[in-house]
């Protein structure tokens, strides 16, 4: 067994958690205080979890840190709300140098909600008995990775897993996901992986080498089956199709517009070749595909933030695009205004670079946001200020923020998952975090 695969492990989350939610802080034996990120503590303080925020809260480790992960789809059925849950992820390791770098297919299961009752000393024995059976647990599959990976993307091609990762050293691999998924359904199928070594004959499906450095952004269309985009930290982004025989064509004629790093891409959920993407020139782009790479660029807001701008995503129901950049702002675009150059809503609440943002898949209204400062927020622009209250009398949150998450250590990337009900997951430099608060 590999050192990573040793240190992997799952398991819930208990009082010993810096984990806060942004009305509650649980102090044993004595008041609940609210806790406000920021604010010191004074001799003798410590953060508690407050357990009664969450419906379910739950922590993974892999051994080297995860910096970019997506959901992979399954078959277990849309808006499942009915515990014990299971997850299926798939990640990419960031290891430190000379150390061997993975994908890792995971099967997160076994994950219970989270207890609010007090034990009473009669139940303690049922209790544990009970504690061990709701004990999370995962399953996971590596694939050795030249090089770290920068982002990786999961995809449904053809009935077939896919996964598409950046790496570090300037390529873009296509991976085919079935063995490994089979693994992690199947102990035995499992034990015959890791003794027979195939983490290491794993070969990429398809690789790119046409970028001239390495990069971060990457996102497969929804509209269009099998076309991907990928944008690196030159200013180029190549927009790939699927070729006969499980190929792929890339265009080597980059779309021209941007004039630093491409940081972030995202197709359209709606509209056929319209591509959104944000970069270090501050700029967010929209793009149209059908269009020479020279004429593709559509429409731009070229002063978006006074700093770089990380991380977009694109609203599935309205045509709003969310973004989020190094001055720790988040502005909401409208589409039909975007000419305006002016974002419809714009909130500062991070205390750091935003380093990712993500609508929820049904609720139109709702997304999140985290950052380098170690918070991850939940915002509903459906609430609107109450008159009779001031932003001071509220310690001048946001009306619109719902809830804040902490606990995890350098935020680098979220995601609701599209078919657990309100359920998110989160990578950081210090694991995973796997949660459904009572917000939302």
């Amino acid at each position: 067994m590999s050192e990573m695969e040793e240190e992997m492990v799952v398991s819930s989350s208990d009082t010993d958690d810096d984990t806060e939610d942004a009305g509650n802080k649980e102090v044993p034996d004595e008041k609940k205080e609210v806790y406000l990120p920021g604010k010191p503590l004074e001799e003798g303080e410590e953060l508690v979890c407050d357990q009664t925020a969450y419906v379910m809260l739950h922590q993974a480790q892999t051994g080297a840190p995860c910096l970019s992960f997506d959901i992979i789809h399954d078959n277990l059925g849309q808006n499942r709300e009915t515990f014990p849950l299971t997850t299926y992820i798939v990640a990419g390791t960031q290891a430190q140098q000379n150390h061997v770098n993975n994908v890792v297919v995971m099967k997160l299961h076994n994950l219970h909600q989270t207890s609010k009752e007090n034990k009473d000393e009669e139940d303690d024995e049922l209790s544990d008995e009970e504690d061990e059976f709701q004990q999370p647990k995962m399953a996971a599959a590596l694939i050795k990775h030249q090089g770290g990976v920068n982002r990786i993307r999961s995809y449904v091609y053809e009935e077939i897993n896919l996964a598409a990762s950046w790496s570090e050293l300037g390529r873009v691999n296509i991976w085919n996901l079935t063995e490994q998924l089979q693994a992690v359904d199947n102990p035995q199928l499992l034990t015959s992986y890791n003794n027979q070594n195939k983490s290491n004959s794993a070969k990429p499906a398809f690789t790119f080498s046409g970028h001239q450095k390495e990069g971060f952004a990457i996102d497969w269309c929804t509209t269009m089956p099998g076309v991907l985009a990928t944008g690196d930290c030159r200013r180029d982004i190549h927009i790939w199709k699927p070729a006969e025989s499980k190929n792929w064509i890339v265009d080597q004629r980059p779309l021209i517009g941007h004039t630093d790093s491409v940081e972030d891409l995202q197709w359209s959920p709606n509209e056929r070749n319209v591509l959104a993407s944000c970069s270090v020139d501050r700029s967010v782009r929209i793009w149209d595909t059908r269009a020479a790479p020279s004429q593709a660029c559509m429409l731009t807001a070229s002063d978006a933030h006074t700093n770089d701008v990380n991380v977009i995503s694109w609203n599935k129901n309205e045509p709003f695009i969310l973004s989020g950049g190094d001055d720790g702002f988040l502005h909401v675009w409208d589409l039909r205004k975007f000419q305006q150059k002016t974002p419809v809503a714009t909130f500062k609440h991070h205390m750091g670079p935003i380093t990712t943002v993500e609508w929820h898949p049904t609720d139109s209204a709702v997304f999140a946001s985290g950052g380098a400062d170690n918070q991850i927020a939940l915002w509903d622009l459906s609430v609107e200020k109450d008159s009779e209250l001031s932003a001071e009398e509220i310690d001048g949150l946001p009306p619109q923020l719902l809830f804040i998450h902490q606990g995890q250590n350098n935020i680098k990337e979220l995601h609701w998952h599209p078919q657990l009900t309100s359920v998110i997951i989160s990578t950081a430099e210090s694991g995973f975090n796997i949660f459904r608060t009572i917000s939302v």
